[in-house]
């Protein structure tokens, strides 16, 4: 295997020149070291008196030491320099990523959002940590528990600076521009289509290779699983071996000028400053690793009779609550499909739910709203506001002839996706009025819907 190049600068190569190496599985115990080093990983012990290499064993722990053996979660972590060498934390400018839920009041309206702007580098340079922009939430990171939205739109890369999240998990669905990801545990590739997730605490940088815009759904308090598949059966769905772990690369770089480790805690953002890279794990083992997914890899599940069935069975990650059978949130795709329900009305149905209901659009059209609703846009229907297909959607589907069709043919496989939660979200400022996104037209979809009832009608 080559030696990958110890560059300070982004890799704007369309072929990397050291292609990042996976392993597959969900929630596995994996062990791996950088090859440069064999050896690196110490054998029968975690924390021997001197690690090979002369490193540094350092624990990772995403769970309590006394949870339960099937939810414990920790990796073993073998670098060059301890994390705990930094200078001190202070504040730094938050942007607007907020955890504050009371800046505007509620609304309880379905809103409806037009693609984010992306900003030109020649006018603001912005790399993905400061491109974040909370879009709504609920909950209270210092309690842990809750769930926040965020937009990014970036369109420079990370320079000699990470980010860790001490509050939650991230899951990361890219919407436009591929994202190379440098992690403790290795480098991932992560492109539209797939994505990623950085579990509660794990260092990284992100590398952009032009203008990059996507969702992050972020979880106070649990993490995310495979959903129980129950009378599915063993199999369907999204499947254990589809998810990708990295493998171990590590960097030993001096920063004269400061490496930059950027902590989210509590809801606010602080920098501290170290001379050396973060990345400079020569090898781990443990079964806390940040993962990715393509969505084109879901076995989906569904109606082959009549009626509509409901969408969790389109699953493909989990953060359950305290409350058997509720989510904190759960990430849902609608990918192309066979619909071959008879004396149904295929397209979602009218709805009023005790959840919160987020949708964004990776590519193409959503089937109930084919104009309107664009990639890089998003919709929030918040509890118990009804929602459903738009006029044209509902007069097509109702005439439509009952034959075994495509949906979602000819756009991006997992097109469209949700996050659903049980908390009831604010939605921020920046939502509601600084982005100037919102549409404001939204309900004029369904105006044109009339009444159709006969009294007099007869089977």
């Amino acid at each position: 295997i080559p030696t990958p190049p110890k560059l300070s600068t982004p890799w704007f190569h369309k072929q990397l020149p050291f292609p990042p190496q996976y392993m597959s599985g969900f929630g596995n115990e994996f062990a791996s070291e950088d090859p440069r080093c064999p050896g690196a990983l110490p054998e029968g012990q975690n924390n021997p008196q001197v690690c090979p290499y002369g490193l540094y064993a350092e624990q990772l722990s995403g769970s309590a030491f006394t949870c339960p053996r099937s939810s414990n979660k920790r990796s073993w972590l073998y670098r060059i320099l301890p994390c705990v060498r930094h200078k001190p934390f202070v504040p730094m400018d938050q942007g607007n990523l907020i955890q504050d839920w009371d800046e505007v009041e509620p609304d309880p309206n379905q809103l409806r959002w037009l693609p984010f702007l992306i900003p030109k580098a020649v006018d603001k340079k912005m790399d993905f940590v400061m491109s974040l922009h909370t879009l709504c939430g609920a909950g209270e990171p210092k309690a842990r528990n809750g769930i926040a939205i965020h937009i990014y739109t970036c369109n420079t890369s990370m320079i000699d600076r990470c980010f860790y999240n001490s509050d939650g998990d991230f899951l990361i669905v890219p919407q436009q521009g591929k994202l190379l990801i440098t992690t403790e545990f290795g480098k991932m590739l992560v492109e539209p289509n797939e994505i990623y997730v950085i579990q509660q605490g794990m260092r990284f940088s992100v590398e952009v290779f032009g203008e990059s815009r996507g969702y992050v759904l972020e979880v106070f308090g649990a993490h995310f699983e495979l959903p129980d598949l129950g009378p599915i059966g063993a199999n369907g769905l999204a499947n254990p071996r589809d998810f990708l772990t990295p493998v171990a690369w590590y960097e030993d770089r001096k920063v004269p000028g400061g490496f930059m480790v950027i902590s989210k805690y509590q809801g606010k953002l602080f920098a501290a400053e170290q001379d050396f890279s973060a990345f400079n794990v020569v090898a781990w083992h443990g079964n806390y690793t940040p993962y990715k997914y393509n969505l084109k890899k879901f076995m989906v599940i569904n109606c082959v009779a009549f009626d509509h069935a409901d969408p969790s069975i389109f699953t493909v990650l989990t953060a359950k609550s305290t409350q058997p059978g509720v989510a904190i949130a759960d990430f849902v795709i609608f990918p192309p499909r066979w619909g071959v329900a008879n004396h149904t009305f295929r397209p979602p149905y009218y709805h009023r739910n005790c959840m919160s209901e987020f949708m964004g659009l990776i590519k193409g059209h959503y089937e109930a709203k084919e104009e309107g609703f664009q990639p890089g846009g998003g919709s929030l229907h918040s509890m118990m506001t009804p929602h459903g297909p738009d006029a044209d959607c509902f007069q097509k589907a109702s005439t439509a002839e009952l034959k075994p069709e495509r949906v979602a043919e000819g756009t991006m496989l997992g097109q469209a996706f949700m996050f659903e939660s049980s908390f009831s979200m604010a939605v921020t400022k920046w939502g509601l009025k600084t982005c100037n996104r919102l549409d404001k037209n939204y309900y004029k979809c369904w105006e044109p819907l009339r009444s159709h009832f006969n009294p007099n009608w007869t089977p």
